[in-house]
């Protein structure tokens, strides 16, 4: 008894001391902490600072947006809060089948664990895009979470492309966009416009649903058509979209739904449980209070687009991020259009929209026809459709000697300058017939002198086509149109102009270019263990063969494996089509799957073709 009494009283005095300990411990910590004399109070943060220099939100890279069907399970339990995210409910995924129930948990798990960083990425792009999507669906009252719809289209992409032919942030096809109001010709391409697709998604979707009388078969027919869905459900019976994917077995051949169809509403509930949690599971909502404030503006036919970016102090890459549609530096000589301007940059706008339209056709020639000479030679020529030196030129397709012709410039680059002067008005009719003009250069020579004489860059030993356009943010075709050059050998001391480039961004340009070829140099002297390849030369056709600079060809011979170094804003897709090898081979040669995440600086290995 006396022994109990006494560890007893040890182990009060025990804890007495660790009681003292741990009170002195706290009282250290909070005199720590405590406010100190002459700190100065924390400045309040801007939520959504805008420097001037950064108004436009950077341009999305043309990507294809494909995904596993349906994707594998990666084996990985699902977490507390992962399970209550995905037995939540929302107006359109309640009281699914079990089959069906497996396959959006497939697609969750996809999205929450494999792609998580794919899916990151489409949440940055929605802040841009996903308020104005949210309002056209209200006032139409579509459900909201259809706006998600646009996630499992294009990770809200303007610039996304399908292997159909389907493009912009809702995937329409450009005789579907048309029949809903997107303009598609060889001025600009509407499907790319955000805003203005979304309206025309919101009304074809209104459509569908009038149609169906049932949202997931609405969203089965989006993917599929309507005649395609309309037929699969006279054939089967079947009475709601999980139905007719239970009967599919029921139709012969091509009347069966392809697996897209079958797995497009399970991803898209997937999607919109993600969406309704994402705090929850871990994922940063986006701040849609920061979304560019753009307002649109009217433009007159032919208006000068560069002229109006300049104007408003952008160059072309930032006025095009806020205005993927265009694909010319001119808008369509035929028709009002809208431009989508930054709040900031209204007033620059409006006032260069108010002067008279003397740069109406900055960027345009003047060709004078030759003998032999016919509209698909010249367009072939010039890089535009016949049908728009046509109707440009209000010509029935007779040509005389002698007579001029309006040569619409290019979108990607064009080697005049925004301020050239507009043509004269006899440009667009017919000149009597007479001797052609065999003083008058070639088109190609004539951009040479006019970019020689406007030059920012000279090119210096080592420096590749390449390696001018990536450093500079440009592309190889725009350098050779805006220089007229056929291929893309360089020499020494050659004056090369780059669109859009002021004279700091020129020689920033400049030695980044020498630091990316001396890169290359010193690759290629350590025995070629790891070939540092120019897409360009790799690319070539036959035709351009002869123009490869030898080091480009020792290089990079065609029909060998080669290893790329990864740029700043490189995608495989993007990395595929320089080389034009099919993007699966790509992932396939580096065993890499389609979520496969890039950063600048990796070797990705390349077979050009024969």
């Amino acid at each position: 008894m006396q022994r109990t009494r006494l560890l007893s009283s040890a182990l009060r005095a025990r804890r007495a001391a660790r009681l003292v300990l741990v009170l002195a411990a706290v009282a250290l910590l909070a005199a720590g902490c405590a406010p100190k004399k002459n700190i100065p109070p924390v400045q309040p943060v801007e939520v959504c600072p805008v420097p001037p220099s950064a108004t436009a939100p950077a341009a999305e890279p043309e990507e294809v947006v494909e995904l596993p069907i349906p994707p594998a399970d990666d084996g990985v339990p699902l977490t507390p809060q992962e399970w209550a995210a995905l037995n939540s409910t929302g107006e359109l995924d309640k009281d699914l089948t079990p089959e069906a129930r497996r396959d959006v948990e497939l697609h969750f798990k996809y999205f929450t664990h494999r792609a998580r960083g794919t899916f990151e990425r489409y949440l940055k792009r929605s802040q841009n895009y996903l308020p104005h999507i949210r309002e056209v669906f209200r006032q139409q009252g579509i459900p909201e979470d259809v706006a998600y719809l646009a996630i499992v289209e294009s990770g809200f992409n303007p610039n996304a492309v399908s292997p159909a032919g389907a493009a912009g942030v809702w995937q329409f096809m450009p005789h579907t966009g048309m029949r809903y109001g997107l303009s598609y010709n060889w001025w600009m391409d509407e499907r790319r416009d955000p805003f203005k697709s979304a309206r025309a998604a919101a009304d074809y979707l209104q459509k569908l649903y009038g149609d169906f009388g049932d949202w997931h078969l609405a969203l089965a027919a989006y993917n599929a058509g309507e005649g395609k869905i309309s037929r699969a459900l006279e054939g089967t019976g079947a009475e709601d979209f999980f139905d007719l994917r239970a009967k599919n077995h029921m139709l012969d051949g091509k009347a069966q739904l392809r697996d897209e169809t079958r797995q497009y509403v399970p991803r898209f509930i997937a999607v919109t449980k993600i969406m309704r949690n994402l705090e929850s599971l871990g994922f940063q909502a986006p701040d849609y209070s920061c979304a560019p404030k753009l307002e649109p503006l009217r433009v007159k036919p032919g208006t000068d687009l560069m002229a109006l970016a300049q104007a408003m102090g952008q160059n072309w890459n930032d006025f095009s991020a806020n205005n993927p549609a265009f694909r010319r530096y001119i808008s369509p000589p035929d028709s009002h259009t809208t431009v989508y301007v930054h709040a900031m940059h209204l007033d620059a706008a409006n006032a260069f929209l108010a002067k008279p339209q003397q740069r109406s056709y900055a960027g345009w020639r003047v060709y004078k026809v030759r003998q032999g000479d016919t509209l698909d030679r010249i367009g072939k020529r010039c890089g535009v459709p016949v049908s728009v030196l046509k109707r440009v030129n209000k010509s029935g397709g007779k040509l005389q000697v002698g007579q001029e012709l309006m040569i619409p410039g290019g979108g990607d680059a064009s080697g005049f300058t925004a301020q050239a002067e507009p043509p004269s008005s006899k440009a667009a009719s017919a000149a009597k017939p007479g001797r052609p003009d065999r003083s008058e250069k070639p088109s190609s020579a004539r951009t040479r002198d006019i970019a020689e004489r406007r030059a920012t860059y000279i090119v210096k030993q080592g420096d590749t086509l390449y390696g001018i356009a990536r450093a500079q943010g440009s592309s190889v075709e725009t350098l050779q149109k805006a220089n007229g050059l056929s291929g893309i050998a360089l020499q020494v001391g050659q004056k090369l102009y780059i669109p859009d480039a002021g004279a700091e961004a020129t020689a920033i340009a400049r030695q980044e270019a020498e630091a990316a070829n001396k890169a290359i140099v010193a690759s290629a002297s350590r025995g070629n263990a790891e070939r540092a390849a120019t897409p360009v030369a790799v690319a070539s056709t036959s035709r351009g063969a002869s123009a490869k600079p030898a080091a480009a060809q020792a290089a990079a011979p065609l029909g060998r494996a080669i290893v790329y170094k990864v740029q700043e804003g490189d995608t495989m897709w993007a990395i595929a089509r320089k080389f034009n090898v099919p993007p699966k081979d790509l992932l396939r040669w580096n065993n890499l799957d389609r979520d496969a995440q890039l950063k600048p600086g990796d070797r990705i290995t390349v077979h050009a073709a024969q």
